[in-house]
């Protein structure tokens, strides 16, 4: 669907995808494991694009619900750069083993890496600060030490990454259980409180609009210091 003109979600591949629409796109995180058909279909059906107009593909954090069709959408598009922040990038490249979670949830996402590895050099490593594709990369460690959010200051849309989400009715930080940082990502929250922006598209959930950046600040103020 198209959120605000020029910027679609892409539904269905559970965690979710943003493709910026210019001359050349932008995808934003790519969804679990065998996304990326949904991903390319999307481009091709409801953006009427040809997907090797993907010029860059970034990822806001490592985990594998943001990484899963990045090989489908690098093979439709040789061209495209893969960006993530240098902190993550051992992760994403599989230069240094990927974190042991607790719980059964550990264990889920140790037998899925078993059988689908995705590692992939990056092209791009972002700093906080970067402009890339017009969006200004914005460091916000926590959830992983190089997550990212970006900020569309033509749209005023912010893009959180799994720091923050919103369910249609509340405000809550990203699952503690993947959570690398949580002192870290209280401190990277009350830094986007300070941004402005209309619209925030998380990493889970459904849009929070209309004053998104007034709703994070009084979300903000609730947490501990």
């Amino acid at each position: 669907m198209e959120i605000v003109p020029g910027i679609h979600q892409v539904d269905g591949v559970n965690g979710n995808c943003y493709i910026i629409v210019h001359d050349s796109l932008t995808i934003i995180d790519t969804g679990v494991p065998g996304s990326g058909p949904k991903i390319l279909a999307y481009i091709r059906d409801q953006v009427h694009r040809d997907p090797a107009g993907i010029r860059t593909i970034i990822l806001t954090h490592f985990h594998m619900d943001h990484t899963g069709g990045i090989v489908a959408l690098k093979g439709a598009a040789p061209g495209a750069k893969l960006a993530v922040h240098e902190g993550d990038s051992p992760f994403v490249s599989g230069t240094s083993p990927l974190p042991r979670y607790r719980g059964v949830t550990g264990l889920i996402l140790r037998f899925f890496e078993k059988i689908k590895p995705i590692t992939i050099t990056p092209d791009i490593l972002l700093n906080d600060g970067d402009i890339i594709d017009g969006l200004r990369c914005v460091h916000i460690p926590g959830h992983t030490p190089g997550s990212i959010g970006l900020l569309d200051e033509g749209s005023m849309v912010f893009f959180s990454g799994d720091i923050l989400r919103f369910d249609g009715k509340s405000i809550s930080q990203g699952p503690a259980q993947f959570t690398m940082d949580p002192d870290r990502e209280r401190e990277s929250i009350r830094r986007i409180a300070g941004l402005g922006f209309g619209t925030m598209l998380a990493g889970h959930g459904v849009p929070l609009r209309p004053d998104a950046s007034a709703r994070v600040r009084d979300f903000a103020a609730t947490l501990p210091p």
